[in-house]
């Protein structure tokens, strides 16, 4: 099953590169049932030789568990792997429960929250080799050295990242699919304070937002139920190997509570036919005023969740030769 999901993830990279999508990122989620990705950096360098145009990126490496040191030298790496297309997305989320948080920490070295503002501005240092020379870290070099580094991104579900983003001078991924209360409002405050630096004299956003589409509207409703219903097992504490199917679905029982977590759910996220949700996705791109949108699709079954995404690169008419930035998967 591991090699099966694994083995889908880098074949909806491949189609995604053929169809046109400007990019493809991975999340990192620990001890979890229903994702499986703890080391995107591994499964990027798989991707980087599956691939061939389409950038291939983290969203995001979760920054507090590791060294800045050892995050700029795996990006070096990926980087000399697929000159030219490697996406670093950085967050502060543990990307975990409590309990493998604290399993993922390195000792008395570990780096508190509060941290992070320095660990992304280190991260830059190594990669830029900017420390100042009477810095203790001037002479560490993060290998291999390449003329090009990876193009960096700090992810933000709230004012926390988005003013850390604004005050560095670094491009912003906002997650709408966690966050949408005051969304847009947080993205234009990140615009409006954006403290120009020596890697970017302009702020540049990105929104990740969940969204499924089909053949019909009844069916993406269905499919994107899969992913609602994910979420409510996971809150209520039950134990899950993968997302449950739509068959699944039909069989359960949801008491009045249930069903308002699902109803509450599926007014975060985009659902129905490629037309609508087109529209839907292109509406929100305008109130965000960006023309980049992370799409985020979790279904059950792979061949729908594929489907979905072609559907999708159908409606923008996006194509292997005329890239645009509307969409990354």
């Amino acid at each position: 099953m591991a090699h099966e999901a694994v083995e889908a993830t880098l074949d909806l990279a491949e189609s995604a590169d053929r169809w046109g999508y400007t990019r493809y990122w991975l999340a990192e989620h620990h001890s979890s049932g229903t994702l499986a990705d703890a080391s995107p950096e591994i499964l990027l360098a798989a991707m980087s030789s599956r691939t061939k145009n389409i950038r291939i990126g983290s969203g995001g490496v979760m920054l507090s568990h590791y060294s800045p040191f050892k995050v700029a030298e795996v990006f070096r790496m990926l980087e000399a792997l697929a000159p030219g297309r490697v996406d670093m997305g950085l967050g502060r989320a543990p990307g975990s429960d409590q309990m493998a948080s604290y399993a993922l920490q390195a000792g008395p070295n570990s780096f508190p929250i509060e941290k992070y503002p320095q660990q992304v501005f280190d991260v830059m240092r190594y990669l830029s080799e900017s420390f100042p020379d009477d810095h203790p870290f001037s002479k560490l070099r993060a290998m291999p050295a390449a003329p090009n580094w990876a193009f960096p991104w700090l992810l933000s579900s709230s004012m926390g990242s988005a003013s850390i983003a604004a005050k560095l001078g670094l491009p912003l991924s906002f997650a709408h699919f966690i966050a949408q209360e005051g969304g847009p409002e947080c993205v234009r405050w990140y615009r409006d304070n954006f403290e120009s630096s020596e890697w970017f004299d302009k702020p540049r956003v990105n929104i990740g937002i969940s969204a499924m589409t089909a053949d019909t509207a009844e069916r993406a409703h269905d499919l994107a139920t899969c992913r609602h219903v994910m979420r409510l097992m996971r809150n209520k504490g039950q134990e899950m190997k993968g997302v449950p199917s739509v068959d699944d679905i039909k069989a359960m029982d949801f008491n009045e509570d249930d069903q308002k977590f699902i109803d509450q759910q599926r007014a975060k996220s985009i659902e129905g036919d490629p037309e609508t949700v087109k529209a839907k996705i292109k509406g929100l791109a305008e109130q965000y005023e960006t023309d980049e949108v992370i799409v985020l699709t979790i279904t059950h079954d792979y061949a729908e969740r594929q489907r979905s995404y072609e559907l999708l690169a159908e409606a923008f008419e996006l194509n292997g030769e005329g890239r645009t930035e509307s969409t990354g998967s």
